[in-house]
């Protein structure tokens, strides 16, 4: 069976999937414009963005479900618009609403989606076994749909994506609605996937993808308008890294005592912590490097005393609010300018 894994990850390309200037119209409407990526084999990427931004409507299109205005979307090197069935066999789906039939059991409908998914007789039995295992399930298999939880009916969701081993997995907000110990459960799964199968989450819940995604796209009214890993994106739009000291001693010295550190290092804001001769100070620097352990060797040579100091980055929350800001006020138009035509 391993090797049978290994001709099958053999056979799939170094990109699964390959997305060119797709554009999406309803009538007057681009719900996307312009989308341009690539996900690699075995990656797991995140897909953000407000609502309305035009993720739900690239999942579909992605599937072959939804056909694109424009541009061109291809699964495994086949395109999807002239070759939609063949590039279903590629491709494991799970949408927002995963629609579960009420009266069937856990181990029937995935003998059933597997029926339908083409797996071989021979070898589905034991396929159902290894994604009720991966997916928490065996304690569930013999129980109705329609009578499961939220959350364990999201992970039957997921086993029957994954069932067919699919190359391409895609999950429109698989951890919507479900309490902290079930999200665990669900991230530890994707995660899983990691290396195996390339995977397109959507989702909410940034720390979710933060923890789970190796890169994240970030999209706003249809347009990509960041994407990277994480730290990549906190370089791109914050450009800097900041860390927080209380310390007691001359404030004053300091800014001179930082550059010494280093050149970009910039006392920014200082204020008092409670009357007891400490202080709060931010730094800021545009070094990527941890300067923890230089601050604290420095600051304390200098004579200051430390009872605290940490390194702050943003979340990838503010990564989203920024980017989507930032595009946002690209589009609108100057306003100075506005007014100078007016009068002009």
């Amino acid at each position: 069976m391993v090797g049978v894994r290994a001709r099958r990850m053999a056979e799939i390309p170094d990109i699964t999937i390959e997305v060119d200037h797709l554009r999406k119209n309803y009538g007057s409407l681009a719900a996307v414009q312009d989308l341009s990526f690539t996900v690699r084999r075995g990656e797991i990427v995140g897909l953000l963005g407000p609502n309305g931004a035009g993720k739900s409507t690239t999942m579909r299109i992605l599937t072959g479900y939804l056909p694109a205005t424009s541009g061109a979307v291809r699964i495994c090197g086949l395109p999807v618009a002239s070759h939609p069935e063949l590039t279903k066999r590629h491709i494991g789906y799970m949408p927002e609403n995963n629609p579960l039939p009420e009266d069937m059991r856990v181990s029937e409908y995935l003998w059933f989606r597997g029926r339908l998914k083409e797996v071989p007789r021979a070898r589905l039995r034991q396929r159902i076994d290894e994604v009720l295992e991966l997916c928490d399930l065996k304690r569930s298999r013999h129980r109705i749909l329609g009578r499961l939880s939220k959350g364990t009916r999201q992970r039957v969701g997921i086993a029957e994506a994954i069932l067919a081993e699919p190359a391409v997995i895609i999950m429109d907000e698989p951890t919507i609605g479900l309490d902290p110990h079930q999200i665990l459960i669900v991230r530890d799964l994707i995660a899983g996937l990691r290396g195996r199968m390339s995977v397109i989450i959507s989702s909410h819940i940034l720390p979710e993808i933060e923890v789970t995604c190796d890169r994240v796209l970030i999209i706003n009214a249809g347009r990509i308008v960041a994407q990277g890993t994480p730290a990549d994106l906190r370089r791109e739009i914050f450009g800097s890294s900041s860390y927080r000291v209380e310390l007691a001693g001359d404030a004053a010295g300091l800014p001179a005592l930082l550059r010494g550190i280093e050149a970009t290092l910039e006392l920014t804001h200082v204020g008092d912590v409670g009357g007891d001769g400490f202080c709060a100070a931010t730094l800021t620097t545009r070094a990527e490097a941890d300067l923890g352990e230089s601050l604290l060797r420095t600051l304390t040579a200098g004579g200051y005393r430390l009872r605290a100091l940490a390194r702050t980055q943003p979340s990838l929350e503010d990564v989203f609010l920024a980017a989507t800001r930032r595009s946002w006020d690209a589009r609108l138009p100057d306003k100075d300018s506005g007014a100078q035509k007016s009068t002009g």
